[in-house]
């Protein structure tokens, strides 16, 4: 089964805007602000989570195991996949969560992530920023509540650097 791991780093994460300049009119400043600190925050809060509970932490190592590879192109990432969340840094110690479900389809504008089980879901859409990273934007939302779009809710939004890490493993780190 493939496996998509979200890193949940409590601390701000970072990146630069797509060449497109998409990415720029989607954003709100406060998460471009987010994904303009990315390494110091995933460096940070790795640091972090790398102190914690050894089992724990053996959990976060194989999620973050391999280095990027091409996703934007000659990759299909529709499907369904198996999908596990780890809170990294900030008030809680490092935290892995069981697997749940997760399909990402295409629905003619790009990939749509939808996390289908499980209390705490996401939706949103990817987009390209280089040929081996991606950025996930969408918002979180609970149980069966009704999906929200990014921008409905400020503190519901979410985003993410994705990142392919092996086969069948994509890798999410939200701030």
């Amino acid at each position: 089964m493939r496996k998509i791991s979200f890193v949940l780093a409590a601390l701000f994460l970072s990146t630069a805007a797509g060449a497109d300049g998409v990415l720029e009119k989607v954003l709100t400043q406060f998460d471009k602000d987010r994904l303009a600190n990315f390494d110091k925050t995933r460096s940070e809060a790795l640091s972090e989570g790398l102190r914690g509970d050894p089992e724990d932490v053996e959990i976060l190592t194989k999620a973050l195991v391999g280095e990027p590879m091409p996703i934007a192109s000659g990759f299909d990432l529709t499907g369904s996949w198996k999908c596990r969340v780890i809170k990294v840094g900030g008030t809680l110690p490092l935290t892995p969560y069981g697997w749940f479900k997760c399909r990402v389809s295409d629905d003619g504008s790009g990939w749509y992530l939808e996390k289908i089980s499980g209390s705490q879901r996401v939706t949103g859409r990817f987009y390209t920023e280089s040929d081996t990273r991606l950025i996930f934007v969408g918002a979180g939302h609970v149980n069966d509540d009704p999906p929200r779009k990014y921008g409905d809710d400020p503190k519901e939004d979410q985003v993410a650097v994705v990142t392919r890490r092996g086969k069948n493993k994509v890798l999410l780190e939200f701030p």
